[in-house]
């Protein structure tokens, strides 16, 4: 007997854990799954990668089992929200795990795909909804999904919603939900503005802390080395080649590098490849099908190196991340928790290298203050310099990321949807896209989805608009056509108008050639 069949879930949920091989749950999974059995709400404090997805999806799909209802059109009984798509993903993955033996349907909505695709989805409705705040508002406002049903609701990585700007969207989902439901709230750190965000959304609850607040991972060896901006790049190839050669003193099973901007994320890969190092940058600009594919070769080892910004360190739940290193230091002290928390996962050890510029010092200082311990300074090589010299000039860029920064020059990121919150460049995601439009791509004004599948209203222009159009302009061309090429008059005003024609030289003896009588059959003559 395991810890969890002594809890009592249901048979096909032991069943789906056993074939996991599930056996000893983690302090979270253990402080939280009685509680939530009993229906009580739950505030919960902890790290990422401590087994929180499990913890709320196991006392909740029990609870749904045990409970059975008819689903209903456009409408879920469990709810979970979640930061960044890549973690949305990974959620609704490890609830269809669990769920494995059970006739139960789970979805999972973001941004970066045709919002219609998922609204279609949704018609018949579903037990469990996993969504990003923008991506789930745009439905609810296009009216293709209801909130009326919710029975359990799910906030996940809180803190990360604040720092992406979720905090109008989280209010208007508050007001959206019905009274009687169960809440669960999870967030790595609670500051002032989170717990007064959760006592909107839960009552009463359970509390559970299972790490200091704002600690980072025990078990992850945290190292500093101080060198010049212009000198990272080059420290960092040689640090990768060196891990990543066979035999290596400090192998690097796989890393991941961050960057606090997207052009920089894309600047390394060029850096990297020329230098034999296959990797691979996941940002906001990068397309849904670019960002799964880099994942999926660094999940399935085909890729050593994955290259990220800080939106995306809550959602990258790979096991065997030897690395972290920190390209640039974050400007946010709790964001450095977030990063490093990609290693050292499953009871696994891991390393964290920052590299600190001079003008990053008292980011590293705010750091050290929060968690309490210092960072190890290391020297630079010894053969740095000359090493350095010798690495290959940097790739040209890809046409791809050529198209990425002509979005980001005109306006417009990531095809101009967004899966909710502030963006990496500053603007909103949820109420929103970068390029100023909805993430279905029009306006709710424009275009409206119904639950019953009706066929969008676009806003086009009617049959009888267009041939009145037409009208015009053909009635236009024949009075231009009558002008017989006389002069277009002056525009009105001071502003526009324009200047009187220069008579040419040649004028006069145009106007008496016009002006020379013809008779039947007799030929112009020229004058003069």
């Amino acid at each position: 007997m395991s810890y969890f069949s002594d809890l009592g879930l249901a048979e096909p949920l032991l069943r789906a854990l056993e074939a996991k091989g599930y056996n000893d749950p983690t302090p979270i999974q253990q402080k939280s799954i009685p509680a939530l059995i009993e229906g009580r709400d739950l505030l919960g404090l902890a790290q990422t990668g401590t087994g929180k997805t499990a913890a709320f999806s196991l006392p909740s799909l029990h609870r749904l089992i045990t409970n059975p209802q008819p689903r209903k059109s456009a409408s879920c009984r469990m709810l979970v929200l979640s930061p960044t798509r890549e973690l949305a993903a990974q959620i609704a993955e490890n609830m269809r795990g669990y769920a494995k033996f059970v006739n139960m349907s789970i979805q999972c909505i973001f941004g970066g795909v045709p919002a219609g695709k998922q609204a279609r989805a949704l018609v018949p409705g579903c037990d469990v909804l996993v969504a990003t705040p923008g991506r789930l508002l745009d439905l609810i406002d296009q009216r293709a999904f209801t909130l009326r049903d919710v029975e359990i609701f799910v906030l996940d990585e809180a803190d990360q919603m604040m720092d992406l700007g979720f905090i109008n969207p989280l209010k208007r989902i508050a007001r959206l939900l019905p009274q009687q439901r169960q809440s669960l709230f999870f967030s790595a750190t609670m500051p002032q503005a989170i717990e007064a965000l959760g006592k909107q959304f839960i009552n009463n609850p359970v509390k559970v802390e299972v790490a200091p607040q704002s600690t980072t991972a025990e078990r992850v060896e945290q190292r500093a080395i101080l060198i010049s901006q212009s000198e990272k790049q080059a420290l960092l190839t040689m640090t990768l080649r060196a891990g990543l050669a066979e035999g290596a003193a400090d192998p690097i099973e796989r890393a991941i590098i961050f960057t606090r901007t997207k052009h920089g994320a894309d600047r390394v890969v060029r850096h990297l490849t020329p230098a034999g190092i296959e990797a691979a940058a996941i940002h906001g600009d990068k397309s849904q099908a670019q960002r799964t594919a880099a994942l999926k070769g660094f999940r399935e080892n085909r890729i050593k190196v994955l290259v990220a910004t800080d939106i995306a360190a809550r959602g990258i739940d790979v096991s065997g991340v030897s690395h972290v290193f920190n390209f640039e230091i974050p400007n946010v002290a709790e964001q450095y928790v977030h990063r490093i928390g990609r290693t050292a996962r499953a009871g696994a050890d891991g390393i964290a290298l920052s590299f600190v510029a001079e003008d990053e010092r008292p980011y590293i200082r705010a750091i050290e203050r929060l968690t309490g311990v210092k960072l190890k300074i290391l020297p630079l090589p010894e053969d740095f310099l000359r090493e350095a010299a010798r690495l290959p000039a940097p790739a040209k860029r890809t046409s791809g990321e050529m198209q990425d920064a002509a979005r980001r020059d005109g306006g417009r990121r990531d095809g101009g949807r967004r899966d909710g919150g502030r963006s990496e460049g500053g603007r909103r995601e949820g109420s929103r896209s970068e390029g100023g439009r909805r993430e279905g791509g029009r306006s709710n004004n424009d275009r409206r989805l119904s639950v019953h599948g009706d066929r969008p209203r676009d806003g086009a222009r009617s049959q009888g608009q267009r041939e009145a159009d037409r009208a015009r302009g053909e009635r236009r061309d024949a009075e231009r056509r009558n002008r017989d090429g006389a002069a277009r008059p002056a525009a009105a005003g001071p502003r526009g108008a324009r200047p009187a024609p220069v008579r040419s030289q040649f004028d006069p003896l145009r106007e008496n050639v016009d002006a020379a009588p013809r008779g039947n059959g007799q030929r112009r003559q020229r004058q003069g």
